[in-house]
């Protein structure tokens, strides 16, 4: 009988091929903002690819846009890009989920639907497939029937998920499922011994009914860091202090209590309508030697960019100013995807 195959999937510290960004198109959702978000973009791919190369899936003239990355700094011989028609720029979202099987890479390209139909994705769900065929993924891509975001599970390597039942649970994903067959099926594709479900935990303004990316993220397989608030006055008060609790609550594989590193929550940020934007810093990016960390122009700043030094001491903390970002409802974690590299 032949063994199955051993799958991982790595966490993100793990060693690191590239990173993909999606460009933002001057016709999109950031059009008012262009010019903002595209020098945000640039200061992304500028901190990437001090570090590893870059892939880039572009709608515009993949030219012009080398030139003026180029021009920012970003070393041309780590920079891919294709020119690859997209709806939006989430690329954690619709980029693809790399797992190793026996050693070997797989892209995993699980449908994006936009967040529970919330907005148009058939371009976005073609991503993957376009870039493989162009070359610029070199691991085979499996396509997965099943609504899945990167920004909704987390892993620390070793046979752990930490997720949110309020996202992969949400009746616009996969009704279908039940909640144990769901875990099931992540065990599954991800050679997962345990899947952890948070109940609680929310940013006002989210549109993907409550990412993981923006609540609680591994640092490593026993340090946990979360969006905190201390302020009893705040709307987000009472959620994130239950999901605090919850976390208190879980124990790592051998039985222990994490490692749990809060985060300061921003003071409120506003669109021109006045609604409340989703701003934390758990969106973090971790690449190989670096930590991005969005930033929001604010007094926690600091703060957050120190604690976050703090579990990463072997990596430089980078903060990115993402304003522009979070006035479409996303930040930094939401716009890249690590591609892992093969185990040595």
């Amino acid at each position: 009988m032949t063994p199955s195959p051993t799958t991982v999937l790595p966490a993100e510290w793990a060693p690191q091929s590239a990173v993909q960004l999606t460009w933002p198109r001057p016709d999109g959702d950031f059009a008012r903002q262009f010019d903002a978000v595209e020098a945000c973009f640039i200061a992304i791919a500028v901190a990437i690819t001090r570090f590893e190369p870059l892939i880039i899936a572009c709608g515009e003239d993949a030219q012009s846009l080398r030139r003026r990355l180029v021009d920012a700094g970003v070393p041309p011989q780590r920079l891919r890009l294709e020119c690859v028609p997209a709806n939006d720029v989430w690329a954690r979202d619709h980029g693809p989920i790399t797992v190793f099987r026996n050693g070997s890479p797989v892209h995993l390209d699980f449908v994006f639907n936009g967040w529970g139909n919330k907005f148009e994705a058939h371009l976005d769900n073609q991503i993957t497939r376009c870039l493989a065929a162009r070359g610029a993924l070199s691991a085979p891509v499996e396509s997965v029937d099943f609504v899945l975001e990167g920004g909704a599970i987390e892993s620390d390597g070793h046979g752990t998920l930490l997720t949110t039942e309020r996202c992969l649970l949400a009746p616009t994903r996969n009704p279908q499922f039940d909640k144990t067959q769901i875990e099931e099926k992540l065990k599954n594709w991800f050679g997962l011994e345990r899947v952890l479900w948070l109940r609680h935990g929310d940013l006002i303004g989210d549109d993907t009914d409550g990412h993981i990316d923006t609540l609680a993220r591994f640092c490593d397989a026993r340090t946990i860091a979360y969006q905190a608030c201390e302020d009893r006055s705040d709307a987000h008060y009472e959620t994130l202090k239950a999901m605090e609790a919850e976390l208190r609550a879980l124990r790592t594989r051998d039985g222990a209590p994490y490692r749990l590193v809060p985060l300061p929550l921003p003071d409120p940020i506003f669109d021109t309508d006045g609604r409340r934007l989703p701003a934390g810093y758990p969106n973090f990016l971790i690449i190989n030697g670096a930590v991005l960390v969005p930033t929001y122009a604010d007094a926690h700043d600091a703060i957050a960019l120190e604690r976050l030094r703090g579990c990463f001491p072997q990596r430089e903390i980078i903060g990115i100013d993402c304003r522009p970002l979070i006035q479409q409802y996303g930040s930094l974690h939401c716009v890249t995807m690590q591609i892992p590299s093969a185990p040595a």
